[in-house]
C-alpha cells in the first residue's frame, strides 16, 4: 500500500527558538519554516523531518535522530567545544566511557547520545 509512498518523520519541541538555534545554529542542518511555525529539518540525502511546538511536550525516552559520523570522537569533541553535553550511561554493557561514548560492546558501532534543548535524545555514531 506504501510502497510507493513518501514519509517523514517527526517530534515535539516545547520552544521553537531554541530548537531553531539548536538545530541550525549549533548542529548546522539547514532548516524550513511554514507560516504555522513548523520547521522541516532538512537532512543530507533528502530527508526531512518535523519539528512542531507543543506546549505539553515530553521529551522522547528514545534516540529520535541518529547522525553518521565517520569518526565518533571528533564528533564529540566539535560537539562538546560548541556546548553540547553528552550523556552518561551505566546499564551493563551499554557503558559509556568519560567522553560520553559507548565503544561499541558488541552491540554495534561506536556511539554518542546527546539531547537537544527540548531534552529529546539524538545520537552520533560510526556510520558503516
Amino acid at each position: 500500500m506504501f510502497k510507493n509512498t513518501k514519509a517523514f518523520s517527526g517530534f515535539s519541541v516545547n520552544d521553537m527558538q531554541k530548537a531553531k538555534d539548536f538545530y541550525n545554529g549549533k548542529l548546522g542542518i539547514s532548516i524550513t519554516e511554514n507560516q504555522m511555525g513548523i520547521m522541516t529539518l532538512k537532512l543530507a540525502g533528502g530527508t526531512d523531518v518535523v519539528v512542531y511546538p507543543k506546549p505539553n511536550h515530553e521529551p522522547a525516552t528514545f534516540t529520535i535522530l541518529n547522525f553518521a559520523v565517520a569518526d565518533v570522537d571528533n564528533a564529540v569533541d566539535g560537539l562538546t567545544q560548541l556546548g553540547i553535553k553528552f550523556e552518561q550511561y551505566d546499564f551493563g554493557d551499554i557503558k559509556t566511557d568519560e567522553k560520553g561514548i559507548m565503544r561499541g560492546n558488541g552491540y554495534g558501532p561506536d556511539i554518542a547520545w546527546f539531547k537537544d534543548p527540548a531534552g529529546n535524545i539524538l545520537s552520533v555514531l560510526k556510520e558503516g
